[in-house]
């Protein structure tokens, strides 16, 4: 048996952060990782996807720039450039995810639990002597639908080298509607079929309603209150059908491509209940709040806990582990971000959130066009934020609908940590002119 002071299984963004911490520490640190370093931000994720939505903004841009006086001819778009260009990308990063784990024993398998902190692994048995750590990760859900054989995952879209003809998205999450704006940019004909009432059910309503009369402008078909019954297939064309239930009864919606973009689900390892790891009624590793599991000295971060399937909730989570304290990881204070054209951004709770909690609160709300920067740029847009309904209105909660809401997010993020009084903002922020943070003062 091979000893370490951690042991670590996943090499996603929260195990190699957290493996990479460790041993700087000059603790003895193993990662087990089954397939490519990076886990599924990087290899089949975050990165990728933003490749392609990059590819996505740029076609848009060069197409709305006869405004700003520039004629641009678009000639075309080459998939295959740009496929290509996602996969020297990820490449690049692998390499550095390698780099920041130079200090560490990679272990390449799938790791199997065992009681006492054991992980083996092809066969080898390695016990972590201070702390396992469960970094897993998970993987695309499906439907329990007839046909759903026939969809692909968003980890297949992603290994695509040409587009499709035509694309149903089942789900109108995150991840749908990311793929959703980009295929509808590149000039693929796109439907989204969503079940809930609204897409991104998460979202602030509002900004979730202005951001589907964006991409519906843009020719992207949005079904929302519709439960996917059954997929089939056209034999003599090969069309994909998609049959579905929805405000009128039955209808379907036909296409060359199905995508399953319903969310996704953990990778819970082999041997957690035999090693005394309970797991919540949703099939996530239960944790408390420095995330201990119910066995000691194991700990489990990022998707595979279900507190917040975000990397970079993984990445924080991973700095609670390495340093005992809770409060680096506030659960209502991580951001989200939709990388569609126009983006959506958000961070703290929503209105409607706040509603059901019974806390009163007001809502403040600012057009990108009241700031000189947005007019500028020819951007478009709206800031919501919800602050305490007192004298101090301390800013609670704040969602962002527009160009750059990624790179905004970041400082309504500290705003809504600190819980800072609006006013505050402006009269103790200096925010430097003209530019798109103004818009927070």
């Amino acid at each position: 048996m091979i000893e370490f002071d951690n042991i670590i299984i996943g090499a996603g963004p929260g195990g190699y952060e957290l493996a990479a911490a460790l041993a700087a520490k000059g603790e003895s640190t193993a990662i087990v990782e089954r397939s490519h370093p990076g886990g599924t931000c990087l290899n089949r994720g975050c990165i990728p996807t933003k490749c392609l939505c990059a590819a996505a903004s740029a076609l848009l841009s060069a197409s709305n720039m006869g405004s700003m006086g520039v004629n641009v001819d678009i000639l075309g778009f080459d998939y295959a450039v740009a496929a290509a260009r996602k996969d020297s990308i990820v490449e690049q990063l692998r390499n550095g995810v390698l780099k920041v784990l130079k200090d560490c024993r990679i272990v390449p398998g799938t790791g199997r639990l065992l009681p006492g902190r054991i992980v083996e692994v092809a066969g080898e048995l390695y016990h972590a002597a201070r702390r396992l750590v469960i970094a897993t990760g998970s993987s695309p859900a499906v439907l329990p639908a007839e046909g759903t054989e026939l969809a692909v995952s968003s980890d297949d879209a992603l290994a695509f080298t040409e587009l499709p003809r035509s694309i149903i998205i089942i789900g109108g999450g995150v991840i749908g509607m990311e793929f959703a704006s980009l295929y509808n940019a590149m000039g693929v004909e796109v439907t989204v079929v969503e079940f809930c009432p609204e897409i991104l059910p998460p979202f602030d309503t509002d900004i979730a309603k202005r951001l589907r009369t964006a991409l519906t402008r843009r020719g992207v078909n949005i079904i929302v209150n519709a439960r996917v019954e059954r997929i089939s297939r056209q034999e003599s064309t090969g069309m994909i059908t998609v049959h579905y239930t929805g405000k009128r009864g039955e209808a379907s919606a036909v296409a060359s491509t199905v995508l399953m973009a319903v969310g996704r689900r953990p990778v819970v390892p082999e041997g957690c209940t035999e090693a005394g790891i309970r797991l919540t009624d949703r099939g996530f590793i239960a944790v408390d709040e420095l995330m201990r599991t119910s066995a000691e000295d194991v700990y489990a971060i990022g998707d595979v806990n279900g507190l917040s399937m975000l990397a970079h909730s993984a990445i924080a989570q991973g700095r609670v582990v390495e340093r005992g304290d809770a409060t680096l990881f506030k659960a209502d204070a991580v951001p989200s971000v939709v990388f569609t054209s126009p983006e959506a951004a958000q961070v703290g709770p929503t209105s409607a959130t706040l509603s059901t909690s019974g806390i009163q609160h007001k809502t403040v709300k600012r057009p990108y066009g009241s700031i000189g920067k947005a007019l500028t740029d020819g951007y478009e847009g709206t800031v919501k934020i919800l602050v305490t309904d007192d004298n101090e209105s301390r800013i609670l909660g704040i969602s962002i609908l527009g160009p750059h809401a990624a790179d905004l997010i970041a400082e309504a993020t500290i705003l809504v940590t600190d819980a800072v009084p609006l006013g505050k903002v402006a009269s103790r922020y200096i925010h430097a002119h003209p530019t798109l943070s103004e818009i927070f003062c």
